[in-house]
């Protein structure tokens, strides 16, 4: 078996490495690692960022349509973690299987210039949130860690190694998947929780690793944010949430006046409510009742670049439930009905760029990923494996959420969407 996981698992058939080292944080983990360092300064003009922002928030809203036909229950995800990590991939597509990852991922730039703005964007997010502080009172956390994962003994080509050594710190780690998938599994699993604050545990569930596994890529993000105008524990009471169907639940409300970024857009409302230090914001979008349908089917990645245009600053007096759930899903049928079917296919896939030869391809990819909105802020965490075989004072605006909605994680900057969320039952 050949598979593709939640932080980004990719398992390929592949025949000796590069030059072999020894991982500091493991040291009986050999690597084969390049003699590249990571890049902490990349040459990415402004003109390449946008473009590749606009095509990552162009896939979010690709897979968030997808998800939304399949599962009618609360999403979570990460499109930024599967993002990169299929980034990753794409370093060794060749041929049409390169073709396809371009078109579904909306990888808008050659790959000379590709992996350098993810590089800029990994670096830029966690340079936020200095001297902040986080929704569980330690410092502010916006993390992105990717590790590659790799059968000892086989080949794997010298310019993907430095590829993802210069652009996303990632050194290959040698496993010994062949005769020893479940420690491998295990070893790999342990990463992601780390990585992620023990959040994402079991990323890779078991037997999903098996001898003819080959190559793993992982990514992981982890964010702790409080929000920049706290919200009183105190004022918390329970309340109505409206469900679709017409009933109602009883869940945690929580309540305050905050400053924050505000549009009525006629079928929804929508506020930007700001992270300690002003650098990320979560948004809410709040659909008028019985339009929540009709506005869910018009999220793309340019409408929400249009709603942040229009947000204006206001007081909101705001009603948001409290809520924390996980999700975990294969990506494998939604990514192949956006029309990258090659990567999955053993007869049609071209990895040639990681191994010199064709015998890798994608067998599974696996996302998991958690959310934590309380008084104090927002935790959220994601992986994705591959497994590859202050002014005026302005006007008050009420937000009562106890109605279903959809939300994201912004990085305001970037314009880089890092989490993209819906509940329709906060209980």
């Amino acid at each position: 078996m050949r598979n593709l996981f939640p932080v980004l698992l990719l398992a390929l058939a592949l025949p000796a490495c590069g030059e072999g080292g020894t991982d500091p944080e493991n040291p009986n983990m050999d690597e084969a690692r390049s003699d590249k360092q990571r890049v902490t300064s990349p040459n990415v003009s402004d003109q390449d960022l946008a473009t590749q922002v606009a095509g990552n928030s162009a896939f979010a809203f690709d897979l968030y349509q997808e998800l939304r036909a399949q599962d009618k229950g609360n999403l979570f995800y990460s499109p930024y973690s599967i993002s990169a990590a299929l980034a990753m991939v794409h370093g060794g597509a060749r041929g049409a299987t390169e073709t396809q990852s371009e078109q579904v991922m909306h990888y808008r730039l050659a790959q000379a210039r590709l992996h350098p703005v993810f590089n800029k964007i990994d670096l830029e997010l966690e340079s936020r949130g200095q001297g902040k502080k986080a929704a569980d009172g330690q410092p502010f956390r916006l993390r992105v860690a990717n590790a590659v994962w790799g059968q000892r003994d086989y080949h794997f080509e010298q310019a993907y190694l430095d590829t993802i050594a210069v652009n996303y710190g990632a050194g290959l780690r040698l496993m010994d998947f062949a005769s020893q998938p479940e420690p491998s599994r295990k070893v790999i699993n342990q990463w992601v929780e780390q990585e992620t604050e023990s959040r994402i545990k079991d990323l890779i569930p078991q037997g999903a690793i098996d001898a003819a596994t080959r190559f793993v890529l992982t990514n992981a993000v982890y964010f702790n944010a409080a929000w920049a105008d706290q919200l009183e524990e105190e004022a918390t009471r329970d309340g109505a949430f409206n469900l679709l169907d017409g009933s109602t639940v009883t869940v945690p409300m929580m309540s305050g006046e905050i400053r924050a970024s505000y549009v009525d857009a006629g079928d929804y409302a929508a506020a930007a409510l700001p992270y300690d230090g002003h650098e990320l914001s979560m948004v809410l979008i709040v659909p008028r009742s019985g339009r929540f349908d009709a506005v869910e089917a018009t999220l793309t990645g340019g409408a929400i670049d249009a709603l942040v245009q229009q947000l204006g600053t206001a007081h909101v007096r705001l009603k948001l439930p409290r809520f924390e759930f996980e999700t975990d899903y294969t990506l494998n049928r939604h990514l192949e009905a956006l029309g990258m079917t090659d990567a999955f296919s053993a007869a049609k896939a071209d990895f040639s760029g990681i191994t010199g030869n064709r015998e890798l391809y994608i067998g599974l990819v696996k996302h998991k990923a958690f959310i934590k909105v309380n008084e104090q802020g927002t935790e959220a965490a994601a992986a994705t494996a591959v497994v590859m075989p202050g002014s005026a004072m302005p006007e008050v605006k009420e937000l009562t959420v106890d109605r279903p909605f959809i939300f994201l994680i912004r990085d305001h900057a970037t314009g880089v969407i890092v989490f993209v969320g819906r509940v329709v039952d906060p209980s």
